[in-house]
C-alpha cells in the first residue's frame, strides 16, 4: 500500500477554504448507483416492512431520498433495535450487511423486538465510494445538536420520532486500505495538520462505548463473528487503530463525545463493527456474512438480557 507524503489539495498547514473543498468535490466521481443497488432492494423489502422516507439530500444537481425500513407490527410494548449502515458511504459491507440481514434473517425477530433499519445513511458518499459527504464533512463525527451533516441530522430526527425505547443500536462499518491511502491524508489536509501514518488492522473488531461499557455483549458478538471471519489482533503496542484493546477484538471510544452514530439512541447495548475487506484472508462476501452474524448475535444477546 502506497501512502502519500502530502495530499494534493490545499496549502500545507492551512485548513481548507471553499476553493479547496470545490477541488476535492471535483475529484469525487460517481462509481455506482444508489437507486439501482440499494433503493431497489428497499422497495422489494417494503412488502414485509414499513418503508419510511425520512428525508432528502439535495446536493447541486443530485437529489437523494433517505429511506428506513421499520417492523410492520411495531409494538410500543417491545424494545426497539436500530441497525445502520453506510454512515461512511464507501464501507460497502455495512450497507449490504443491513440489506442481507433484512432479506434473510430479520424475520426471526418478529414479535421480540421492533426493528428500525437504515441501510445507507450517506447515499452521495455511497455512489462516490467516499467517507465524507458532499460538504467534505464526516457524518460519523457529526451526530450532535446543530449537526453540520445533513445525513446525521436527518437520522437523529428519525430516531426522535420512534415511539419505543431503544435496547440496541449496531452500526456497521469497515476499515480499509483506503483509510490510510486516501481518507486520513485528506482529513489531515482539510484540517491543516500533518498526516501521521497508522496501521490498518487485519480482521474484524468492535468499538464499545467507554461511557457505557458492555463487555459481555461485545464478546458475544465477537464469538459469533469468529465463526465467520478472523478477529483482528492488537498491534505491537497492544492497540487497534491507536486505542488499547479492552478485550479480544474490542476497543472503546466515548461515543457521544465524538459525535458517533451509536450515541443517538441512548440504548443499553451499542457497538460499531469494523471489518477489513482488503485482507488476503477474507472476501467481500465473507465480510457481509460477518456483518450479518454480528447483527444476529447482538440482537440475540440483547433480547436475552434486556
Amino acid at each position: 500500500m502506497t501512502i502519500p507524503t502530502r495530499y494534493p489539495i490545499g496549502t500545507l498547514g492551512e485548513p481548507w477554504d471553499e476553493d479547496a473543498r470545490n477541488q476535492w468535490r471535483a475529484r469525487q466521481e460517481r462509481q455506482r448507483g444508489y437507486d439501482a443497488d440499494i433503493v431497489s432492494r428497499i422497495r422489494a423489502l417494503a412488502e414485509h416492512y414499513d418503508e419510511i422516507a425520512y428525508g432528502q439530500l439535495d446536493y447541486g444537481d443530485d437529489a437523494y431520498a433517505l429511506y428506513a425500513l421499520r417492523s410492520r407490527a411495531f409494538d410500543p410494548k417491545l424494545p426497539a433495535a436500530l441497525v445502520t449502515g453506510g454512515v461512511h458511504g464507501y464501507e460497502t459491507s455495512g450497507v449490504m450487511g443491513v440489506l442481507d440481514f433484512l432479506e434473510t434473517r430479520a424475520a426471526r425477530y418478529a414479535g421480540k423486538v421492533n426493528l428500525l433499519a437504515v441501510p445507507c445513511v450517506s447515499p452521495w458518499a455511497y455512489e462516490r465510494v467516499s467517507r465524507w459527504n458532499h460538504d467534505a464533512i464526516d457524518p460519523n463525527r457529526s451526530f450532535h445538536a446543530n449537526s453540520p451533516a445533513r445525513e446525521a441530522a436527518a437520522l437523529m430526527a428519525l430516531v426522535g420520532t420512534t415511539q419505543a425505547g431503544f435496547l440496541l443500536h449496531i452500526d456497521l462499518h469497515e476499515t480499509t486500505d483506503s483509510d490510510e491511502r486516501e481518507f486520513r491524508p485528506a482529513l489531515a489536509a482539510r484540517d491543516g495538520k500533518a498526516f501521521e501514518p497508522g496501521e490498518v488492522p487485519d480482521g474484524f473488531y468492535l468499538v464499545d462505548d467507554s461511557a457505557n461499557p458492555q463487555p459481555a455483549f461485545q464478546q458475544a458478538v465477537i464469538a459469533a463473528v469468529a465463526q465467520v471471519t478472523h478477529i483482528a489482533p492488537p498491534d505491537a503496542k497492544g492497540e487497534i487503530i491507536g486505542s488499547p484493546i479492552v478485550a479480544q477484538g474490542v476497543i472503546a471510544y466515548p461515543l457521544a463525545e465524538l459525535g458517533l452514530c451509536t450515541s443517538i439512541t441512548g440504548a443499553r447495548y451499542t457497538t460499531i463493527t469494523e471489518v477489513y475487506p482488503d485482507s488476503p484472508r477474507t472476501t467481500p462476501e465473507e465480510c457481509v456474512r460477518a456483518q450479518v452474524a454480528a447483527l444476529c448475535a447482538g440482537l440475540d444477546y440483547a433480547i436475552a438480557h434486556p
